[in-house]
């Protein structure tokens, strides 16, 4: 049994769902989003919650259940709050600004890096040090980041780049003479 797949997910205020077979739109003050799920789980909207439940016991089933239960509550949580990444730079002069829809990054190559930002994610920058990735797709969210963040990759030595904040970067010693 799936613990995840068990718990229906719940609708908050504001937020509207619509169940047509495998596919699941949900409306909320944030935008629309929607998923199609696969034939082995059945979907169901009843007392302002979906439930996800299992068509067989074959295994696939069962991956496709707690799988499905998750996605759903993904675009839930994307329309009412929303997704957000944060990003730390660190290194002697390295700086990010946006410029338009364009994300300018300083990080000691020869010339500056122009991040063009795709549609359906926000990006800012609050200091010339931090980046916020911020939209109601997590899976874009996360990509936009991880794009941003291999630029300039955190280094073990000294530990200059950009690392998403709260990221532990193992530090190394360098040689000895």
């Amino acid at each position: 049994m799936s613990r995840i797949g068990k718990r229906p997910v719940a609708l908050p205020s504001g937020v509207t769902a619509n169940v047509s077979g495998q596919t699941v739109e949900v409306k909320g003050p944030k935008g629309t989003r929607s998923f199609t799920a696969t034939d082995d789980v059945t979907l169901k909207l009843e007392d302002g919650a979906i439930s996800v439940t299992p068509r067989g016991l074959s295994k696939r089933a069962r991956q496709q259940w707690g799988m499905s239960r998750s996605m759903v509550q993904n675009l839930v949580t994307g329309v009412s709050e929303g997704f957000k990444k944060e990003l730390e730079i660190q290194g002697v002069g390295y700086r990010a600004q946006m410029q338009g829809n364009t994300l300018k990054l300083a990080l000691g190559y020869s010339h500056d890096v122009n991040f063009e930002v795709p549609q359906g994610v926000t990006v800012t920058a609050p200091k010339q040090t931090e980046i916020v990735v911020e939209g109601i797709d997590q899976q874009q969210v996360g990509q936009v980041a991880a794009n941003i963040r291999e630029w300039r990759a955190p280094e073990p030595y000294k530990g200059k780049g950009i690392r998403y904040k709260g990221e532990f970067i193992f530090r190394k010693e360098g040689k000895k003479k």
